[in-house]
């Protein structure tokens, strides 16, 4: 018989996330587990860079620790990826709180995932840690990897829930498996319940980011109730893998049709999304509405995942300082050009140890700006270097403010700011893929056992469908506004990539979005990504199209110079462009 559907909470969506979330999940409606997530890509680059409290995300500890007794009362599972580069660590501190509040709470943490101490012995053996996006070797990087980590699933901690565990304490798990492993412990699916656990990738999918699914991050903004401070969503996953997408009833924000395609099309690598327990196939994946703040989600289909691992590398690059100064109108862009010509004819010469200098204009002034700050834009000075001392101890910023009386009229700084004096680290990602076999995968419960996680029994190719570019469509009577006046968009990062899902709510302007966003008018509304490489794709059902940028971040997120370093606000410039919209799909 059939369990009922298993209650998912989600109470951190990245590390930063508000510290009292924890509290209001408590204080919100019942649920069986609950799940956060730490771990972005950018996060462990920044874990790699500072490792605080031991490698592991101190932040999640002092959410928990308060909340131990609650979670032992209530008989709640908390299962999170803060362990960071040391699960171990983390599990450990845990066990230290819970042994001095006297409860019987038992945490287990998940192995594996850090190839680090192997990585010699991996590239002896044949290995080379492709590029996954430029194809070149890991020997080719010129830099030495600092941190090593292969994505894991969900079925090891499924493992460690069944043995018993309260707390499961992961390392590098994808994101989604934070939400898949618990719901397969939930109902006792086999590794092979491919469709299930597919739907239960999708749940997670959606709720990972946290507020992400109540309306944080959406382009509708505006439509969302209560959004001064937005509520954390739920997964209620049930046996056949179907889930309703619900949040706290006391809670701010809204949970819709909209918010959760948001999600759901947020860097994804397409149709076919792969996860290291299931690939998932989002093309016969439907939403409805069953009740406000209530989505459900069926029709997700999955295959066995692919032969290989996942795998995330950083290393130290270097050290970059940025710095930010103002210019006002007129003459802006000449402006500018002086600033960029006195920086690069100090510091442009080989000898000065400068890899990179860039000097950015951030806004455009109004045509007849009423005030002073309609008519100034900011300017962003970036500087990279092997070399710390090139930039430390205030000779980079000294040099800038130096300019003050020697370069443009109304040269200014924010003086009311804290100073930029010292460059800090700057971290390089390397993505590649390993056989999932060499991966291991270990549950270390509180007593020392080990449970080896095997691989799946089964595998299938990486590939994704090929979409033909659409027809166009007959011509009618149309206006010329903002692709957002009929259109959402969500946008985001994947290494050096940027993905972008535009999606219409209405029906009846499907087939003009499809239409419309031809590669060729993406790269012309989308300047910076003219000269890239953009796989496009179709999700009917979502009425969306999925686009990859690829490079767009190069050479990855948090290591690129773009201000927007992992391409959140792509979608909304996209959305800004002015378009042919027909007329009758503004009625």
């Amino acid at each position: 018989m059939s369990r009922r559907p298993v209650r998912i909470a989600n109470f951190s969506g990245y590390l930063g996330d508000r510290f009292s979330a924890l509290s209001e999940v408590l204080a919100g409606d019942p649920v069986d587990v609950l799940v956060g997530d730490y771990l972005a890509e950018i996060t462990l680059a920044a874990l790699a860079a500072r490792s605080p409290e031991g490698g592991y995300v101190g932040y999640a500890l002092a959410q928990l620790q308060p909340h131990l007794p609650v979670i032992a009362e209530r008989g709640l599972k908390v299962v999170t990826n803060a362990g960071g580069f040391r699960p171990e660590a983390l599990a450990a501190a845990l066990r230290e709180h819970i042994a001095a509040a006297g409860l019987a709470l038992r945490v287990a943490h998940i192995e594996g995932d850090n190839l680090l101490p192997h990585l010699d012995e991996l590239r002896a053996a044949g290995h080379p840690f492709t590029h996954l996006d430029t194809g070149a070797p890991l020997s080719s990087w010129g830099v030495e990897p600092a941190a090593a980590n292969a994505y894991l699933g969900g079925a090891g901690i499924a493992a460690a829930l069944q043995a018993g565990a309260d707390i499961v304490i992961a390392g590098r798990v994808t994101d989604a498996s934070l939400t898949s492993g618990p719901a397969a412990w939930w109902h006792g699916w086999s590794t092979d319940a491919w469709n299930e656990l597919a739907g239960a990738v999708l749940a997670g999918h959606v709720i990972e980011c946290g507020p992400h699914a109540t309306g944080g991050n959406f382009s509708g903004f505006a439509s969302i109730p209560r959004p001064l401070r937005l509520g954390y969503p739920i997964a209620e996953v049930a046996a056949d893998g179907s889930s309703v997408i619900t949040k706290h009833v006391a809670d701010g924000g809204a949970v819709t049709v909209d918010t959760v395609t948001a999600q759901l099309v947020y860097e994804i690598q397409g149709p076919h999304y792969l996860n290291p327990d299931v690939t998932v196939h989002l093309e016969d994946t439907v939403l409805t509405l069953e009740a406000p703040d209530r989505v459900r989600i069926c029709g997700t289909t999955g295959t066995p995942p692919p032969p290989t691992a996942k795998i995330a590398l950083f290393a130290p690059l270097g050290y970059q300082m940025v710095m930010t100064t103002f210019a006002t109108a007129p003459d802006v862009e000449a402006k500018v050009a002086l600033l960029r010509a006195q920086l690069h004819e100090q510091f442009g010469a080989p000898e000065q140890g400068i890899d990179e200098l860039e000097v950015v204009q951030l806004g455009v002034p109004a045509a007849d700006p009423e005030t002073e700050w309609e008519a100034t834009v900011a300017v962003r000075i970036i500087a990279t270097a092997r070399d710390r001392e090139v930039l430390s101890r205030g000779r980079f910023a000294a040099h800038v403010h130096a300019l003050f009386l020697a370069s443009y009229p109304g040269f200014f700084t924010d003086t009311a700011a804290t100073p930029v004096h010292e460059p800090r680290a700057r971290i390089g990602y390397w993505p590649a893929l390993l056989p999932a076999a060499v991966v291991a995968h270990d549950v270390v419960l509180d007593d020392a056992t080990v449970i080896a996680i095997p691989v799946p029994a089964a595998s299938s190719p990486a590939n994704q469908p090929v979409h033909p570019e659409p027809e166009p469509l007959p011509g009618g009577p149309t206006r010329r506004l903002p692709l957002g006046t009929v259109a959402h968009a969500r946008s985001g990062d994947k290494g050096a990539n940027a993905n972008v899902g535009v999606w219409v709510s209405d029906e009846r302007a499907w087939p003009w979005l499809r239409s419309l966003l031809t590669v060729e008018e993406v790269r012309r509304l989308v300047p910076d990504a003219k000269d890239l490489d953009i796989v496009r794709h179709e999700l009917p059902h979502l009425r969306a199209v999925h686009l990859v940028l690829r490079g767009l971040l190069a050479p990855a997120s948090g290591s690129t110079l773009r201000v927007d370093q992992a391409a959140k606000s792509v979608g909304e410039h996209l959305r800004a462009r002015l378009v042919d919209i027909p007329e009758e799909l503004l009625s």
